[in-house]
């Protein structure tokens, strides 16, 4: 701002209260000033107030675990021993080979940069790891998802996914609902956001927490707000006490008294600005969302000392060791944000891209998230939490029944799994079948929206009613909850 800058001679020379307030609003403090004023435009907007939502909730808050890059649903949730059978038969030596290419649902849905769909992979590829039932409802699940296979009990898993994105700007397509050659769209968390915002008003109400995908959106998609405004877009964090987003702390040389008396002087200017203009209600509320962001410099920066937590929770996360510390301690701070009040917390994990090298691969990656994930099922259970949180794991599509490469399987649209857990779920169910060797999605098929109506629907939001004048949406973009999953 131009402090010489001069605005009308009703002014008297003063810059404007609203200007200066704008221009002060740099960092932690604006994102606490837009965030207000978002919250004031959603209520208007959408029906729904801050923390009100359309009809009672089953659930205060989401965290929704995404494995970039596609991970096989073979050799995770939904086996396929048809696969070891035909292994080294190409589809139409196997007894599936019309059902694949006759299919109604075969490439008709699938677009792609190139204008046509990717090549079919034809050689049957056998499973790479062995599969058990687990748990008391005797669900079927990989090996290698040992952790997690302890708590299937608790899980919902839903395995007739479909998107129509078969490259990975299909990371996008299942945050948003729509293909990348439609634009961008708000995102899940976003509509989370604009919906109902946050229970703590010290925190950030969505925030994200990884690597986001690279890709043609630089991954600003996948927990973007687009036309909502990038008030209600995910909230990127660092797990670092010391700077754990930017503008996060006031910085290494101000002091927290220091910080508190800037704060204390803006309040001060406030209120003689409310003295010669009574009237003026709304500035001297959202004036206060400087309050919040002294606040938020705070406990933002608190949430990721995890070296308060005890040893045991630690090793139940796998924070201590390597290969499971990174994913860990994102789960760990999920749960720390989620018993704080954030409404949605979104956690990345990449590299499933599995092209070949399949076993190596995801015996790598799940080995990271393993434990982790299921430790932070665990910790919500043990503490009461889960019957309030919703978790969903998901990836942006499946890999390929047949061989690529050799050793790979290729980016695979048609049929994945995605599961949750949490408050208004059933515990321990399949929902949903794909064919028998996991190629369509054959009985109760779900594009990714209606994941996005079920997740709302716990949150006690009817996404038909989020919708915003000028900006229509189409029937596919509501989703449809999942019911038969809902307890």
């Amino acid at each position: 701002m131009n402090p010489m800058t001069f605005t009308d001679q009703s002014q008297c020379g003063r810059v404007r209260r609203r200007t200066f307030l704008a221009d002060c609003g740099m960092g932690m403090t604006g994102l606490a000033l837009s965030s207000m004023l978002a919250r004031e435009a959603a209520a208007d907007s959408s029906g729904i107030s801050d923390g009100n939502s359309h009809f009672p909730g089953k659930v205060k808050s989401v965290i929704w675990l995404f494995m970039l890059g596609g991970t096989s649903h073979m050799e995770s949730f939904d086996p396929k021993p048809e696969l070891n059978v035909h292994a080294g038969k190409t589809f139409d030596e196997s007894p599936y080979g019309k059902a694949i290419t006759g299919s109604p649902f075969y490439r008709k849905n699938v677009r792609d940069f190139a204008g046509v769909p990717r090549d079919l992979m034809p050689k049957i590829y056998p499973m790479q790891i062995g599969y058990r039932k687990r748990g008391e409802c005797g669900l079927e699940v990989s090996d290698w998802w040992e952790h997690v296979g302890n708590c299937v009990d608790d899980l919902a898993v839903v395995r007739s996914m479909w998107t129509t994105d078969n490259d990975h700007a299909a990371q996008l397509q299942f945050h948003t609902g729509r293909h990348i050659f439609d634009g961008l769209r708000p995102s899940i968390g976003s509509w989370v956001h604009y919906g109902l915002g946050t229970l703590n008003e010290n925190f950030p109400q969505f925030i994200a927490m990884g690597t986001p995908p690279r890709d043609c959106c630089g991954g600003v998609g996948a927990h973007g707000a687009d036309y909502l405004g990038p008030e209600h877009a995910g909230v990127l964090l660092k797990i670092d006490p010391k700077n754990p987003l930017p503008f996060g702390t006031p910085g290494s040389d101000v002091y927290v008294d220091e910080r508190r008396q800037q704060l204390e002087l803006l309040r001060k200017l406030n209120q003689k600005a409310a003295v010669e203009y009574p009237e003026d209600a709304a500035l001297r509320a959202r004036v206060k969302s400087y309050e919040l962001a002294f606040r938020m410099q705070m406990a933002v920066p608190e949430v990721m000392e995890l070296d308060s937590e005890t040893q045991a929770t630690h090793q139940l996360y796998g924070t201590d060791q390597g290969p499971t510390k990174n994913f860990g301690q994102m789960c760990l701070t999920a749960r720390r944000l989620v018993e704080r009040g954030v409404r949605f917390v979104q956690l990345y994990d990449n590299g499933w891209d599995a092209h070949s090298k399949l076993k190596s691969n995801h015996s790598t990656r799940i080995k990271a998230v393993d434990k982790p994930i299921a430790g932070l099922l665990k910790d919500l259970k043990q503490r009461g939490l889960l019957g309030e949180t919703l978790v969903v794991w998901g990836s942006e599509f499946g890999r390929t029944p047949g061989a690529e490469r050799s050793d790979g399987r290729d980016h695979h649209p048609y049929g994945f799994n995605v599961w949750l857990a949490g408050g208004g779920i059933k515990h321990g169910v399949v929902h949903g079948k794909t064919d028998e060797i996991g190629f369509h999605a054959v009985e109760d098929r779900h594009y990714v929206t209606d994941l996005h109506a079920t997740v709302l629907h716990q949150l006690g939001i009817d996404s038909h009613r989020m919708e915003l004048p000028g900006h229509k949406r189409l029937e596919i973009d509501f989703g449809n909850p999942i019911h038969q999953i809902m307890s």
